[in-house]
């Protein structure tokens, strides 16, 4: 079978690798679509220190179920979650499940860009093996996973009622973000973005305002405007650039919130004023990943219609053409989210 996987010198290669059998307690899964995260992307740059596996977003079909599996079956369209937490760590009991040690050793095999790949025992006791709703289609499957990150890292910070809002960084994952917030009762959402074409999608759903964070004055002023110059609720780094964090903490008000959210580069540093970030009260809180109760979460809100995502799909391509997918992912002028698509899309 084909898999896509992290070739050398920061490359994305395709190559033929056997079928994974359904072990006891496991399932495997024949591949219709799996999004390119944007720690798909840093993998490639050599930029993430975890597990260089690709592909973390996947849906299909149930191909086979392992002896022991119950409530699921052959044929069942299902979403799959990559990571699972152990439920038993110290960590774990305190409710950072996203950050047990064990939770990012566990992975799919060979990974989300297979044609078919493996959940482990661990990832189908644990309710990884997310059964998808009729009306769920492929490409907004394969956003679940990004938005159940999103609403962990909202639930984290603690979205006060009737918030404002600023999403620094309208990637897919922070247009998710901050059409999330929208639905969870925020009062404004603003962001700022390079791409227009990223700006424009924001807007179109349902984002107050989105500026050219080029243009930092552009910033201050949707800010100012926004929240009578008192500053955001708050503010969200979607973007790892350490630039981003310090608008962030810029533009948030006194005894606000920051949300470190996109993955900052090895080795950055937030050069800030600490006194600054002390006298003001302003709390700076790290996000990363998500666990299946806010996946589920997620899924029901679109079940209901509550929460409409579809449209941040902008382009979908075979895994046989894996590398242009990729190159596509890249390039923010050109593509809000890419999908990688299997043999069970059209089923």
């Amino acid at each position: 079978m084909k898999v896509g996987r992290l070739g050398p010198s920061g490359s994305v290669v395709l190559e033929e690798r056997p079928e994974p059998r359904a072990g006891p307690g496991e399932v495997t899964v024949r591949l219709a679509a799996c999004g390119i995260c944007g720690t798909d992307l840093e993998k490639l740059r050599g930029n993430y220190r975890t597990v260089g596996i690709l592909g973390h977003e996947p849906v299909g079909r149930i191909a086979a179920v392992g002896s022991g599996v119950a409530g699921l079956a052959e044929g069942d369209r299902v979403f799959v979650h990559h990571h699972v937490p152990c439920l038993a760590c110290d960590v774990c009991r305190r409710g950072d499940t996203t950050f047990c040690p064990t939770y990012s050793s566990t992975n799919l095999d060979p990974g989300g860009f297979a044609e078919l790949f493996r959940a482990s025992a661990d990832h189908v006791a644990k309710g990884a093996v997310l059964p998808l709703a009729p009306g769920v289609d492929w490409p907004t499957g394969a956003l679940l996973e990004p938005a159940g990150c999103a609403l962990t890292a909202l639930r984290k910070v603690g979205l006060p009622a009737e918030a404002s809002v600023l999403v620094l960084g309208l990637g897919p994952v922070g247009l998710l973000y901050a059409r999330l917030a929208r639905v969870l009762g925020a009062s404004w959402v603003g962001g700022t973005e390079i791409s227009a074409l990223r700006r424009g999608a924001a807007e179109r759903g349902g984002i107050d305002a989105a500026v050219d964070p080029r243009d930092p004055e552009a910033v201050r002023e949707l800010v100012r405007k926004a929240t009578g110059g008192r500053g955001v609720d708050l503010a969200v780094a979607a973007s790892g650039h350490p630039s981003v964090a310090r608008t962030a903490v810029e533009q948030v008000r006194r005894g606000g919130t920051v949300n470190l959210f996109g993955l900052p580069e090895a080795g950055s540093r937030l050069d800030f004023d600490l006194q600054q970030l002390y006298l003001r009260g302003v709390r700076v809180v790290p996000s990363y990943a998500t666990t299946e109760p806010e996946i589920r979460e997620v899924h029901r809100l679109v079940t209901e219609g509550r929460l409409r995502i579809a449209d941040l799909v902008s382009h979908h391509r075979p895994l046989s053409e894996i590398v242009e997918a990729f190159r596509l992912a890249g390039r923010p002028e050109e593509a809000l989210k890419v999908v990688v698509t299997g043999d069970a899309f059209g089923a």
